[in-house]
């Protein structure tokens, strides 16, 4: 009985493990980075920023590929910055894309104004290492002075 036990869960690890790897090489999309803006939204809401910065720096549901979840605070200071976490305490807000929008600064607007929306731009896309067109959505977190977002290259 424990070796059939061994077995079945041995192959429920393996076929989650291979789910989850294929869902990491497949291209992100638009709902992704939606989907997993708001997840991250909700997780800074309820555990805080030091707990949720573990998370979102950790491979798994808020890190993979091309995806990771950014965090600033309203005055564009980098909470969060998995690709770079030196990064982490420098103010953004005079950062700006190919064609000279302050990306941070659009980022910041779209939070305060709407709550959430998308933010368009161009960008530098390491895998390619030219400007190619990226969408980014982004969340205030309810009750903080935050905001995560997520971005995708079109």
């Amino acid at each position: 009985m424990r070796a059939l036990f061994r077995l079945v869960t041995a192959g429920l690890l393996v076929l989650g493990l291979s789910g989850a790897a294929a869902a990491q090489d497949k291209k992100p999309t638009m709902d992704d980075a939606k989907t997993i803006t708001l997840k991250a939204a909700e997780l800074l809401a309820a555990k805080g920023l030091d707990d949720a910065a573990k998370v979102f720096n950790a491979d798994g549901e808020f890190k993979y590929g091309e995806i990771y979840v950014n965090v600033i605070d309203l005055d564009g200071v980098w909470r969060v910055y998995p690709p770079k976490p030196a990064g982490v305490g420098q103010n953004m807000s005079q950062v700006k894309d190919a064609d000279g929008i302050f990306i941070v600064q659009e980022i910041i607007k779209v939070a305060k104004d709407k709550g959430e929306g998308w933010v368009e731009y161009r960008w530098k896309n390491p895998a390619s290492e030219k400007i190619e067109p990226k969408v980014t959505y982004v969340k205030k977190v309810d009750g903080k002075d935050l905001v995560a977002y997520v971005g995708i290259y079109k």
